[in-house]
């Protein structure tokens, strides 16, 4: 049907729940081209009554305003739930206008703080999570169980597997998880949207009857496949390749037994699509320090493409002082780490490895932090952002916009900040921090809830149900 409203600055008015209200065609088809409202422009005649819709007309005023202006009015937050607003918003089709409206701004760890905590209703402590880095949905693993979180961190449903522990997630399809278990052998595969497990995959061995119930330690994806790092409990592990179309096993790679540090099974796995390598890092804690490694497989051979065992040696190596964490930005194909005794943090160029490549970082913002002894620490890049977790304290290694085109590999294009304050840093020790959009989600050991940290610049944020 042909629009009547070729005019975009022409008046149009809608009865909603029997209150007019006056806009103009342009708000109306103001990015939402398709959505009810500019549909409801092909039914509305030059003078006729006004098309009538059976809806509240107090929330469709917030509508109006954001079709208007874009942002929500400040008083939508007292007046009506997120759930509330989201319903109206999937009637009229004008989701995406809403998401964009709510959807914090830029994550910048300087300017973070607090907004919100995800808790599941049961056995709210985590056992694992992950967090999509295109819409900031969130999967929390709480025992057995996966919540799922969308974008605007609601609930949506929760999904009881199996397992009676999960101790590592991992998005490999949009709507599925991979998940491993430290009582149950094998890698699962839910379907979160169904509820249902999909499938699972074994470690097994004809020529070597010791290899069966293999826990997964860790788990990496990839296009077309699926890494996960499995643990036998006579002391043999590897990296096995799965196929995602079959959840078949290809090959194995990075096969070793032993109790050492050195030979222990891989607890975290990156892989690097454009370099086609796969990385593993372990890290074994006790009462007198850390020791463990870094190593770096390529599948196409399985062979070893680098490694790096510390407690190290030579002079940037810092002799004595191991790794507590390993982190890898992916995009700037580099690697950080923490080390366990003084907290330095150092970095190397993936594609400059050598005997000795670390750099370790210098402190351009002095007066903004004390000195701090080393210890549990963890390390997270994200966006061009490092962040640290020293026992309950979160900070940020941020690029110096003034250098943003250096190299990266020079430490004074990096400052350090707080991201947290004094009364934060009190609520645990950091066990896990991930990224996902523009929000970064930070768990405690032994605390319930997914801590979610945004920019503060954000208005209006509300803590999710």
């Amino acid at each position: 049907m042909e629009n009547r409203f070729s005019d975009p600055g022409e008046r149009v008015k809608l009865n909603v729940g029997g209150q007019i209200f006056e806009t103009t065609a342009s708000t109306i088809r103001s990015q939402c081209s398709d959505s009810l409202l500019a549909a409801l422009l092909s039914r509305i005649g030059h003078g006729s009554s006004p098309v009538f819709i059976d809806r509240d007309p107090e929330i469709f005023s917030v509508v109006l305003s954001l079709l208007r202006t874009g942002k929500l009015p400040a008083a939508y937050a007292t007046a009506f739930s997120k759930q509330e607003l989201l319903d109206e918003a999937l009637y009229y089709g004008v989701e995406s206008r809403l998401r964009s409206a709510m959807s914090p701004p830029t994550l910048l760890g300087i300017d973070a703080s607090l907004a919100a905590t995800v808790t599941p209703a049961v056995e709210g402590v985590p056992s694992a999570f992950t967090a999509a880095a295109s819409d900031t949905s969130l999967w929390i693993a709480h025992g057995g169980n996966i919540s799922v979180y969308d974008w605007n961190l609601s609930h949506t449903g929760t999904v009881r597997t199996h397992l009676d522990d999960i101790t590592s997630i991992c998005r490999v399809w949009p709507e599925t998880a991979a998940v491993g278990s430290g009582t149950v052998a094998g890698l699962h595969f839910y379907d979160l949207s169904g509820g249902r497990c999909v499938g699972s995959t074994h470690w097994t061995d004809s020529d070597d009857p010791r290899i069966y119930k293999a826990h997964v330690a860790a788990i990496a994806q990839t296009d077309s496949g699926v890494f996960a790092s499995f643990d036998c409990r006579h002391r043999e592990n590897g990296v096995l390749q799965i196929d995602k179309s079959t959840l078949g096993v290809s090959t194995v790679i990075g096969r070793q037994n032993g109790s050492s540090a050195k030979f222990s099974v891989p607890e975290k796995l990156w892989w690097l699509p454009e370099r086609g390598l796969l990385v593993g890092s372990a890290v074994q804690r006790g009462a007198f320090g850390c020791s463990g490694y870094i190593r770096i497989w390529d599948p196409r051979s399985g062979g070893v493409f680098w490694e790096t065992s510390e407690p190290g040696t030579g002079r940037s190596s810092k002799l004595g002082d191991s790794l507590a964490d390993v982190d890898i930005d992916v995009d700037d194909s580099l690697i950080f780490k923490v080390c366990f005794r003084s907290g330095d943090l150092g970095m190397a160029d993936l594609r400059k490895l050598g005997e000795d490549p670390w750099v370790y970082m210098s402190d351009d913002n002095p007066g903004a932090w004390k000195a701090r002894d080393g210890g549990y620490s963890i390390v997270h890049c994200y966006r061009k952002q490092v962040f640290v977790g020293r026992g309950g304290e979160l900070e940020v290694w941020s690029r110096i916009h003034e250098k943003r085109d250096a190299d990266p590999m020079r430490s004074e294009s990096y400052r350090r900040n707080f991201v947290d304050k004094e009364e934060d840093s009190k609520r645990g020790v950091i066990a896990k921090i991930e990224g996902g959009g523009d929000r970064l989600f930070v768990s405690r050991e032994n605390v319930e809830g997914i801590e979610v940290w945004e920019s503060s610049s954000c208005s209006g944020v509300v803590s999710a149900d």
